[in-house]
This record gives C-alpha cells, structure tokens and sequence, in this order.
C-alpha cells in the first residue's frame, strides 16, 4: 500500500522556503551584533578609555612641559634662528644638528633637534630655547618630534606599550568596530521601524518597559545616535593601522592614499660660495608662503637642499614644504595642499580628528564624548547579555548559528562579503575565520548536548 502525498514521509523531505534578502541579514546582523559584541568589548572598553586619555594630551604636555615650552617674557625681537642652533650645539658638542622647529606663538620657544649618540645608538635631544633671549630652557629626549608624554599615551592607545602584539589587538578591535555597530544597527531599524513610528525610533519611551526590555530600548536608541561617531572614529583610526592602513607605505599605491612628499633633488654644488644658512633658508620659505610652525632641515651633503615643511594641526589644512637651494636660497621644488589627492586628504583630515587636533578643544570634546558613550553602551550591552546569561542554562536565548539557515545565493553572497572583508580589512577577516571555526564548534557541543 503506497504512502499518501501528504504523508508524513512527503512532509519530511519537504524543501524549507529560503530566506528573503531582508531576513538573511538580520540572520547574519544578529550573530554577529550579539556574539562577536561580547568577545570584542573589552578591547574596545580598553581603546576608549586609552584614547580618553590621550585624546587630552596637548593640556598634558603644556601642564608637564610649561617650562620647556614657553618662554619666560615675549620680547621685541627674536635672535637668528644661528644664534638659537649655537646655544644648543654648545651644550651638546656632540651632536648634530636634525632640524629646527619654529615657535608655534610668539610665547613659545624654539626647538632645536639634536642627534645625540649614545650606547643604544643615536637618539634625538629637542633642546629649547628661548627665541628672545637664546637662553635654554630645557631639554628632552624626543621621538619623531613628540614629547616624552605624547610618545607613552600614543604608545599607550596604539598597543599598550606591548609593540607588535598590542598593535594587533589594537587594529582588532577597532576593525570590529564597523561590523558590530552596523549589526546593531540593521537589529534596531529592522525590529522597531515596523511596529512603531520614526519618533519611537530616534527616541523610544522607556516609561511602560522593564529588565531586558527596558535595557534594549535605551542599548538600541543609544547605540543608533553613536553609529556615526563610532563609524568615524574606527574608520580614521584603522587609516593609521598597521595591516589595513598599512597599503599606503607600500610601493603600489592604486588610490593615491599616501601624502606627496618632496624629492629633494641634488643641487650643483657651488664652490666657493658660502651656504645661505639657517635664516635666509627660513625667509625664503616664508617668501614662497609658509607660515605657522616650520620644521626647518638643514641638508646633509653639500649637494642637498635645505627643506621646510608646515607642521602646525588644525584649520585651515597647512601641508605646504619646499626645497631651497643651500647657495642661491631659490625654491627649487615645492608642494602645497592642493597636491593632494582627495583621498589623501581625506586621510589627512582624518588622522588630525582622529588625534583630537583638526578643530581644537571642540574636537577634543566630541571624541570624549564617543569614548563615554561608547563605554556606557558596553556597559548596557553586558547587562542585557548577564539577563539572558547561557551560563544558566539557558542557550535558547543565543541566536541560532547563521550557515545552517542560509543556502544558495544568500549564503554565496555572505561568503563575497567575508572575503571583501578579509581583504580590507585583513585582520577583522583572520579573526571572523576563527571566530566561525568556533562557533561552529559550539554549535556542534550544544547539539550534541542536547
């Protein structure tokens, strides 16, 4: 007797519907919002607090540093910038000369890099002097023209003073910063745009909500108006990483990411005429239009020119830099902002936000105020996790794992996004591989288990 069509048999081989678009990345938002969030916020808790830090440390250096960077009186006329360089050369013999910064303001002294051997091998001395009266005011030993302080918080915040290895897990966290916040956010639209009005939306009421519901709406509002902020901040932070910012120092530079520099081509050497020196080379870049803070190299070889480079931060964008022939003071090549690329200028822009330098204090502020947020949110997440905690037992409240509900397209697309993403950001993608290896191992416990 042959089974029904309807039987339980047919009903067993019965193919399941595939997905709609719309429900495969809430699947994929909601495994990884919820999963990679837990094992990714405490690096992140540690970048923010980090950068919390350093954000500040332009106070920091003026409270620790006031004697060496200011002078003592402004006076009515500065000394050669050879008088300043002769000071610090007499104190330090055995030296030579790197480059001279220039006073940033008139109450700011001078700062002379010395190159000082030592056991370890050279190092950088920045002696300052008072550019009024060419007196020293003090010295330190400095770090691609970083004081000591700035050089520990950046330290700090880039790989918690563990070299290469912080450096990974720096660029760890903050590679996960886009997948979690964009996750989180595909949730929060998906789930509430439906049932409630845009004004629930942007500002849900929490007045008739309790525990995890309660806590959901306030996570969910908060972490919709942090997205941009987040996005922002993890974005201009992994243009300064090591792995995915790392493309703009290779040789091959297809969107023009990295800065024009200036060749500094050799000059014909002119025997018998005496170098233009230190001050003529610094008017004729003030001539070609430089202005603000200077650093000012003087050339190594007698066939190499002088350069001087804007390094003041801030807005309006000062990257200009000319080359300066040591006999004529002639600008013989010179670059401004409008050599940019705009990507390049973008990341300009981006690196100075970053370290909370394009706008001044209000910059200083709006990172603050993400870094706090975001700790806030952190906090809220872990106690939305602790309410529905699998460690009691309860495993039906994890998102069920993602492969076993994609097929066909949607999983071929999910698998596209994971190698362009493995190939933007190369760390985010090492670490989802193994993040997938894992969940997948869990998944495979709990069935076994069950």
């Amino acid at each position: 007797m042959s089974s029904s069509p309807t039987g339980p048999a047919h009903r067993a081989t019965r193919p399941s519907p595939r997905p709609r678009p719309g429900t495969v990345l809430q699947v994929v938002a909601r495994r990884l919002h919820f999963l990679a969030g837990i094992v990714v916020a405490p690096f992140l808790a540690v970048l923010c607090l980090t950068g919390l830090v350093y954000v500040f440390s332009p106070q920091i250096h003026d409270s620790l540093y006031r004697s060496d960077l200011h002078v003592n009186e402004v006076g009515a006329v500065r000394r050669p910038l050879a008088d300043q360089v002769r000071a610090a050369l007499t104190a330090h013999p055995e030296a030579t000369l790197k480059s001279v910064l220039t006073p940033p303001a008139p109450d700011r002294t001078t700062r002379v890099v010395l190159t000082v051997p030592g056991p370890a091998g050279t190092a950088d001395r920045t002696v300052f002097v008072d550019p009024y009266t060419g007196l020293i005011n003090g010295e330190l030993s400095t770090v691609e023209n970083r004081l000591p302080a700035n050089t520990w918080l950046r330290q700090l915040h880039g790989n918690l003073q563990l070299g290469a290895p912080g450096r990974l897990y720096a660029e760890l966290a903050a590679s996960w910063v886009p997948l979690v916040a964009v996750g989180g956010l595909v949730l929060w639209l998906a789930r509430t745009r439906r049932k409630r009005p845009l004004r629930e939306v942007l500002f849900p009421s929490t007045k008739d909500k309790t525990g995890w519901a309660r806590l959901r709406a306030v996570h969910g509002a908060a972490g919709l108006w942090l997205t941009a902020g987040l996005l922002l901040v993890a974005v201009t932070g992994l243009a300064m990483s090591q792995f995915a910012g790392g493309r703009a120092d290779a040789e091959a530079d297809p969107i023009h990411l990295r800065a024009p520099v200036l060749a500094a081509a050799a000059v014909p050497v002119r025997p018998g005429v005496p170098p233009i020196g230190l001050d003529r080379a610094l008017a004729a870049a003030e001539a070609a239009g430089l202005s603000g803070e200077l650093a000012v190299v003087p050339p190594a070889t007698p066939d190499a020119p002088y350069t001087a480079t804007e390094i003041a931060e801030g807005l309006p964008p000062h990257r200009g830099a000319v080359a300066i022939d040591p006999y004529t003071a002639e600008v013989t090549e010179r670059i401004g902002w409008a050599d940019y690329s705009p990507v390049a200028k973008l990341s300009a822009l981006g690196t100075q936000f970053h370290t909370g330098t394009l706008f001044g204090l209000a910059n200083q502020l709006v990172l603050a105020l993400v870094a706090v947020a975001t700790l806030v949110l952190l906090a809220l997440g872990y106690r939305m996790w602790w309410i529905h905690n699998p460690y009691r037992g309860r495993w039906a409240s994890l998102p069920r794992p993602v492969w076993r509900q994609l097929a066909g397209g949607p999983l071929i697309v999910t698998l596209l996004g994971v190698a362009v993403l493995a190939w933007v950001l190369p760390v985010a993608g090492a670490s989802l591989v193994v993040f997938l290896a894992v969940d997948a191992v869990v998944s495979w416990v709990k069935r076994r288990s069950a």
